[in-house]
């Protein structure tokens, strides 16, 4: 069973600077990632994989949501659902649990591209598609996506790959959208589905985030905060709002395909305003 246990993870990671760190810390950053909640939740859940495991998580953390807009027919599976990320963690169970209510298919209801740094996350594995966002791709893995792409499951992209941002006017939204959506929608005739999820993380996560950003630090570290956040938003309601398909033949591809990225960006954020 996988258990999370920050202190093996810095002693086999960085073993040269292990020595150095001082154990108030260790237990530091074992607080801030709930290191004990996240066991927990395992623990209970040890036996589920995928999108199984998502929902039994979103059931744990009594999360409710609806869906309102489009609905999605559930025979024409070879589809791109793309949703903003205001979240970083539970917006992917939330919508793992939602593919899996409308195309079925069990804990690989949906295969979803996420940063590879998450492959740590062993029950969701399964699901998961890693991107590397730091270096090249191994040819294992582009493989591994682009056999995704040619097959038949439901494919879920978070186009800006990061979680959402607040800006200096307190509006809290995507980054930009990257061209990855459009290009692979074209590559395997996929239409794609816009959804756009509601809910906001803390203020703290936000503000933390703006003031690493100003003191000119390129790492994350806001990252470490999203498990906390997780558990924040227990008991959460959230709305997802989903758009009709657009077609892959309308899309323009090419030197267009960030500008395109960024229409659909567009299209996902006035879907609340829809009637």
């Amino acid at each position: 069973m996988m258990r999370i246990d920050i202190d093996k993870v810095l002693r086999e990671r960085v073993p040269r600077q292990y020595r150095f760190i001082p154990r108030w810390l260790i237990n530091r950053l074992a607080d801030m990632i709930c290191q004990d909640r996240l066991n927990e939740l395992l623990e209970r859940n040890a036996s589920l994989v995928g999108a199984d495991f998502a929902e039994a998580v979103v059931k744990d953390l009594s999360v409710s949501y609806d869906m309102r807009g489009y609905h999605p027919d559930p025979s024409r599976r070879r589809v791109i659902l793309v949703s903003n990320h205001p979240l970083g963690g539970l917006d992917g169970l939330v919508l793992a649990t939602v593919a899996k209510e409308i195309y079925g298919g069990g804990a690989v209801s949906a295969r979803f591209v996420v940063n590879d740094l998450l492959d740590f996350v062993e029950p969701l594995r399964p699901i998961f598609l890693g991107v590397n966002k730091h270096g090249s791709q191994s040819r294992g893995k582009v493989s591994d996506i682009d056999r995704a792409f040619s097959g038949d499951d439901p494919i879920v992209m978070f186009p800006a790959g990061l979680v959402s941002r607040m800006d200096s006017n307190g509006k809290v939204a995507d980054l930009q959208w990257r061209k990855m959506s459009v290009v692979k929608a074209i590559s395997s005739q996929r239409d794609i589905i816009p959804i756009h999820f509601s809910g906001e993380n803390s203020q703290f996560f936000y503000k933390f985030a703006r003031l690493r950003t100003q003191l000119g630090l390129r790492f994350n570290i806001e990252m470490v905060r999203l498990p906390k956040e997780v558990f924040l938003s227990e008991g959460a309601h959230f709305t997802l709002t989903f758009g009709k398909p657009i077609s892959w033949q309308s899309l323009r591809g090419g030197k267009d395909a960030l500008s395109q990225a960024a229409e659909l960006r567009s299209i996902v954020y006035e879907l609340p305003s829809q009637k």
